[in-house]
């Protein structure tokens, strides 16, 4: 008699081995990456073709030996750990802010009462206008440029926040008072887990504004930072510096919004988004 196993694989047929599938999967990002690489293929190409000076589009390999230099010499090392500590010093600061006063306009009325309207009219509107009061008021270090940083990005935190903390179902909510449970017990049981997708979607959307705010404020404050030695390129016409700036800000952008992504999963491994296929 044929064991249950043997008849299985006759149904089924033999199973990939680990490495077909790490193979496939390999194969899978690299497709996933082709445009990319279509596009830089097509950058180094065209520079070449004689079409447009150096000044005008360096080529892909001589920005590529620039970001080298500067990454042998501490320059690029400092550069981007300046502009990291302030981007994310001011996302940690929105972020903490942001849910802090999200769940304090959903949970009471005083609060959405005065708070509503300010958020209404404060998150469509172009905050970076507010830099120069900002540099009036505290100057131009760190501190302005973090405050700037966390001031653009607590909007959409606050947002999400609340929509998060409104979309739970009534019913739990009904339930679980009914059942002695208190507002502490309440908000740290019921309505912190269950906002939760909303609240993280709020800080991926406040990452990528913490990194452009920052390097905007380096642009126009000068010192320190990727923005500012983008800025520095510019002005001495030096075009690698400026596309060694391009290509380190989306380097450090992908790298923000993949860690993200993972952070994601990993905080919401028991929600049902977690059983969905996903492409991040």
């Amino acid at each position: 008699m044929a064991r249950v196993d043997d008849i299985l694989l006759s149904q089924t047929g033999p199973r990939p081995s680990r490495a077909s599938a790490v193979m496939r999967a390999g194969l899978w990002h690299v497709a996933a990456w082709t445009p990319v690489i279509v596009l830089l293929i097509a950058w180094e190409l065209f520079a070449r073709s004689g079409l447009v000076t150096p000044f005008s589009l360096p080529t892909l390999s001589s920005v590529l030996e620039r970001i080298l230099d500067d990454a042998m010499s501490g320059e690029l090392l400092l550069n981007l750990a300046v502009t990291l500590w302030r981007a994310l010093a001011g996302f940690v600061i929105a972020a903490v802010l942001g849910i802090l006063l999200g769940v304090a306009i959903a949970r009471s009325a005083w609060t959405r009462w005065f708070f509503d309207p300010i958020i209404s009219v404060g998150f469509p509107m172009p905050k970076i206008a507010f830099l120069p009061m900002f540099i009036l008021w505290l100057g131009f270090f760190d501190l302005s440029k973090i405050t700037m940083i966390a001031f653009n990005t607590i909007f959409p935190v606050v947002t999400a926040t609340v929509i998060g903390i409104q979309g739970v179902d009534r019913e739990i909510i009904w339930s679980a008072r009914n059942l002695g449970t208190s507002e502490r017990r309440l908000l740290w049981d019921i309505l912190l887990p269950a906002s939760l997708p909303a609240i993280l979607t709020g800080l991926q959307v406040a990452l990528p504004i913490a990194l452009i705010v920052g390097i905007l404020t380096e642009m126009a404050m000068g010192g320190y930072g990727i923005g500012a030695a983008m800025q520095g390129a510019s002005r001495f016409a030096d075009s690698r510096g400026v596309f060694a700036g391009i290509l380190e800000i989306a380097a450090v952008g992908y790298v923000l919004v993949k860690g993200m992504a993972i952070l994601r999963r990993r905080l919401l491994v028991w929600h049902q988004e977690a059983l969905e296929p996903t492409t991040v």
